[in-house]
């Protein structure tokens, strides 16, 4: 009755800590950087703006962005996920590693050479296109190949199809010479984050937040097998459908927001199932705070790692999100979750 009264009490006390942790992070993020700026000049720049003053600019241009950017694609990649562990029984199973956040930034890739100058609107559409092209690819592979479907043949066939539509991408965009432009999609842009593509980029978020969380009563039951799920009445078509479209509102406002990051929708949802035990309703709004608390922490070390000059995002999780990975396929090997 103890372990499970602690277990009860985990959920709240991780969704009432974390939020003024993520907000202390985010506030050191806005004050520190290559230039420090004092506490009064950032709260002059949000009640008295002054467009004439460069601190002001910085603040209000860039770094509230990039803070509020990390929040938003920390949670969104580690609720993706989550979302995916839960419906496909594997737990390799991530954006980074199916072929979700290939799909996506290989799109954007094509609608920048060929269809410049899109509104943002679109450009998040066409992110969730590439999303839903690029984990189809990997699961029609794994389904029409011997144990396709198990974690780690899933994980190296989304590996191979990602590095081809990298790959295809990367030449594409140095025959038409925007090569640069593009880079920024696969190597990360959360110093470059466009404002108004954030503030676009909220209701596709939390329409992917929605579902899965409408979802996660019906995810937890499909966790425990297909088996299970049928014999309690569920309809499993419907619920993969619902989870799958969340993922793809959630990847694609990522990688559209700031390009692709790897190993947060890996790590965090195996963190929080640790933490906060396998109920789903516990685990996708567990994993939202921390995926945002993780991505500010690694934001806010990528800047001093190497300082004055910043550590790509991308290259922190990996340092993290690689052993990790290891450290997964040595516990559990090739076996699918039971």
């Amino acid at each position: 009755m103890c372990i499970l009264k602690t277990t009860f009490h985990r959920p709240f006390a991780i969704l009432i800590c974390s939020p003024f942790v993520i907000c202390a992070i985010a506030l050191l993020s806005i004050l520190y950087g290559t230039k420090d700026i004092s506490a009064m000049t950032v709260w002059n720049s949000i009640s008295q703006f002054d467009a004439n003053n460069i601190d002001h600019q910085i603040i209000r241009t860039s770094r509230i962005p990039r803070a509020a950017a990390v929040i938003l694609v920390g949670a969104f990649l580690a609720v993706a996920g989550a979302v995916m562990q839960g419906i496909t029984r594997n737990y390799l199973a991530s954006p980074s590693l199916m072929g979700v956040n290939d799909g996506s930034a290989f799109v954007i890739t094509i609608a920048l050479v060929f269809f410049p100058g899109l509104p943002n609107y679109q450009m998040i559409l066409l992110s969730m296109v590439g999303s839903c092209i690029g984990a189809g690819l990997v699961f029609g592979f794994g389904s029409i190949i011997r144990n396709g479907l198990s974690p780690v043949r899933l994980a190296i066939i989304g590996t191979v199809i990602g590095t081809f539509l990298s790959s295809i991408a990367t030449a594409i965009a140095m025959y038409f010479q925007v090569s640069q432009t593009v880079s920024s999609w696969y190597n990360t842009k959360v110093h470059m984050v466009d404002a108004d593509m954030l503030l676009l980029s909220i209701p596709f978020g939390l329409l992917g937040l929605f579902l899965a969380i409408l979802a996660a009563r019906a995810i937890t039951i499909s966790s425990l097998g297909e088996d299970i799920a049928v014999g309690l009445g569920q309809k499993t078509k419907a619920i993969r459908l619902i989870s799958m479209f969340a993922v793809v509102c959630l990847t694609g406002t990522a990688v559209a927001l700031v390009g692709k990051i790897a190993f947060v929708g890996l790590v965090i949802p195996h963190i929080t199932r640790f933490i906060v035990g396998v109920d789903y309703r516990y685990i996708i709004p567990c994993s939202a705070v921390l995926g945002a608390f993780f991505l500010s922490l690694c934001d806010l070390i990528g800047r001093y790692v190497n300082f004055p000059y910043e550590t790509p995002i991308g290259v922190v999780t990996a340092l993290i999100g690689v052993p990790f990975f290891l450290f997964l396929i040595r516990k559990f090997g090739g076996e699918q979750r039971g």
